[in-house]
């Protein structure tokens, strides 16, 4: 599980990285909220440990960016500020939780471990992009309505696009999302993967869903036509 950490005080996001890696979790720190935005546009993560105050740019209007454009990633704002008002916004901003500093690290993995079992149960059975059709929970695809005939690795690829479908992802999130290692950037297993899965895809329709762009990685969608 990956966390994105945006916390501008320097002990708390050293204190939390140490203890999230040391239970499983990985774990990245953006110190404002200008840098937080754009990790968590681009990095893929299960979960964000969200302050509220910030330089550059707050918690709130960092989590209204996150939830236009994604509404599944699992949001705990973290924050000095305690009052009702406060824990209502956020809340009704789309956070899945809101937890007050001084805090105890064993309630906050707790509440991390909760929200992300949650939005585990968001995610919808089926994803459905132009005539291509993915069952998550039964790992079957459909295109046009013929079955696709997917290895475990090219179903596992498919549905992350699938998920983040109209995102550009990079060749390094790919690789970490469905290989669960952290491949050297030069290596080509991703694009070798890709080129098969296009082939199942793609190759015997007419209109391409997988499209690459140069230089950063693949999107999934339908661009018409």
């Amino acid at each position: 599980m990956r966390v994105l950490i945006v916390e501008d005080e320097a002990k708390t996001a050293a204190y939390l990285r140490k203890g999230l890696e040391e239970n499983g979790f990985t774990a990245d720190v953006a110190t404002d909220g200008e840098t937080g935005l754009e990790f968590a546009r681009h990095g893929g993560y299960d979960a964000i440990i969200l302050d509220i105050m910030l330089p550059r740019r707050n918690g709130f209007e960092i989590l209204d960016e996150i939830r236009r454009r994604d509404s599944q990633t699992a949001v705990l704002l973290l924050t000095a500020r305690d009052q009702v008002t406060d824990r209502v916004a956020g809340l009704e901003a789309g956070a899945d939780d809101y937890l007050v500093k001084p805090f105890a690290f064993s309630e906050l993995l707790a509440r991390v471990r909760t929200i992300l079992r949650r939005g585990h149960a968001r995610q919808p059975a089926l994803i459905q992009i132009a005539d291509l059709e993915i069952d998550l929970s039964g790992h079957r695809a459909t295109r046009a309505g013929q079955a696709l005939d997917l290895t475990p690795k090219e179903f596992r690829l498919l549905s992350l696009l699938a998920r983040r479908a109209g995102d550009v992802i990079s060749r390094t999130v790919i690789a970490e999302q469905v290989w669960d290692i952290n491949f050297d950037s030069g290596t080509n297993v991703v694009d070798v993967h890709m080129y098969r899965l296009r082939a199942k895809l793609d190759d015997p329709f007419s209109r391409r869903l997988i499209h690459t762009v140069r230089g950063v990685g693949y999107v999934l969608e339908d661009c018409g036509g």
